[in-house]
């Protein structure tokens, strides 16, 4: 299938082990100094903040650009610009501060460049100047929420919270409605109260608890990759789950590939991401690909907690993967054998171990065919038809205005 539009890319109960927090002023000790027992809570972890105000990179997947920021196409700066999403989207984000670096020496004064800038450079691990661009982004654009929200989140996580709530507060002037400024301003004026006793560091988007024994390190580097999964999935679909999730880390368990077993399919996502790692440190790149399809998993739940067939849910999770459309057409090539999309819709829980895979790299091919055709906007829309209880096929046809004889027809000829 062409993949035009998503260029190159995919229960025990817990023991309630802390995971040390990392916000300035965490001393662990009330504001009287007396120790508090660690054992009573579960601390988590502030990362980036992403948000769902912004359709910065509603297509950045699929080979469009943000809606502000579509330019003149054909263009230096469009090209590059585009370039610069698409590298975001999937992962690439040293070719992305290229592209975007490109972008601005064509067409300096498109706040929306600065901030594709200061996203590489923070995924790259360059807060500073992701700041610089982001500071810059804004100055053009005072009412430039979706900087103003990314910026405000940098400067807590490097525990300059007084210019977070400086910053959200300037954003909240030229947008006084936007629910997650007002919520993200209140929790800041909650913790800067707090900042020099004791308290628990809050994390925007995840939880961690344990399953064996605490390992600070392993959570903080699964939440770090978690945090990028957050923006580079979110932003693509322009949608994020409002709800801080749960993530279970089985400390005692072998990492392994738990995403396309049939096995771990017959554990469908329970609000919790599930995920056995002792030893994940020594396959970092398998790790992040593991908890991008989890996370995914995560979202689409958020917009449709039912009605989602195995395929559109699966397939989404392999798309947003690392490298997961050439793990797709690596896997089709090397097999003739094909499911029809009744039987992808009912789960993968039946089948081999070779036939689960398949129908994973299947899934993810009909889904990018999805993409093509519709863009994410569809995608999502078709995810909320869905969970109002709609027929998938009824609401393809209206999402896309084909008929669904013809997507099905157009899927047998992609072969």
């Amino acid at each position: 299938m062409a993949g035009a539009a998503l260029a190159r890319h995919t229960s025990s109960r817990a023991r309630g082990h802390a995971v040390p927090g990392r916000a300035a002023g965490a001393t662990g000790r009330g504001a009287r100094g007396a120790p508090r027992p660690i054992t009573t809570f579960l601390l988590t972890y502030e990362h980036m903040r992403w948000i769902s105000a912004a359709a910065l990179v509603v297509a950045v997947a699929m080979g469009s650009m943000p809606a502000f920021a579509q330019g003149i196409p054909g263009t230096r700066a469009y090209v590059a610009g585009r370039a610069g999403w698409d590298a975001i989207r999937e992962g690439r984000n040293q070719e992305a501060a290229e592209a975007f670096a490109l972008a601005i020496d064509a067409e300096p004064r498109d706040p929306s460049m600065h901030l594709g800038a200061g996203l590489a450079a923070y995924l790259l691990g360059k807060p500073t100047v992701a700041r610089q661009s982001l500071e810059y982004a804004i100055s053009m654009s005072p009412g430039f929420t979706t900087a103003s929200l990314l910026l405000g989140d940098i400067l807590y996580r490097e525990g300059d919270i007084d210019e977070a709530i400086r910053v959200y507060e300037a954003a909240l002037t030229h947008e006084p409605g936007n629910a997650m400024l007002n919520e993200r301003l209140g929790k800041l004026r909650k913790e800067a109260e707090l900042h020099n006793g004791f308290y628990q560091s809050q994390g925007a988007h995840f939880t961690v608890l344990f399953e064996g024994p605490a390992d600070e390190q392993l959570a903080a580097r699964a939440l770090d990759i978690l945090e990028g999964a957050y923006w580079r999935v979110g932003t693509a679909l322009s949608t994020f789950p409002e709800r801080v999730i749960p993530v279970v880390l089985y400390t005692q368990e072998q990492f392994r590939d738990i995403t396309r077993s049939p096995q771990w399919a017959a554990g469908a996502y329970d609000g919790r991401i599930r995920i056995p790692v002792r030893g994940a440190l020594g396959n970092e790149r398998e790790l992040e690909r593991v908890l991008t399809h989890e996370f995914t998993h995560a979202l689409v739940q958020s917009v449709a907690p039912k009605g989602v067939p195995a395929w559109l849910n699966e397939g989404l999770a392999v798309m947003f993967e690392p490298a997961g459309e050439s793990w797709t057409d690596s896997e089709l090539s090397a097999s003739d054998k094909r499911l029809t999309l009744e039987q992808l819709g009912k789960g993968f829980a039946g089948l081999s171990t070779t036939d689960a895979r398949i129908a994973y790299a299947q899934s993810a091919a009909v889904v990018r065919a999805l993409l093509d055709l519709g863009g994410p906007p569809v995608v999502v829309s078709i995810l909320q038809d869905l969970a109002r209880g709609d027929i998938f096929a009824a609401v393809l046809e209206r999402r896309l205005a084909m008929p669904f004889d013809a997507f099905i027809a157009s899927l047998e000829a992609s072969r």
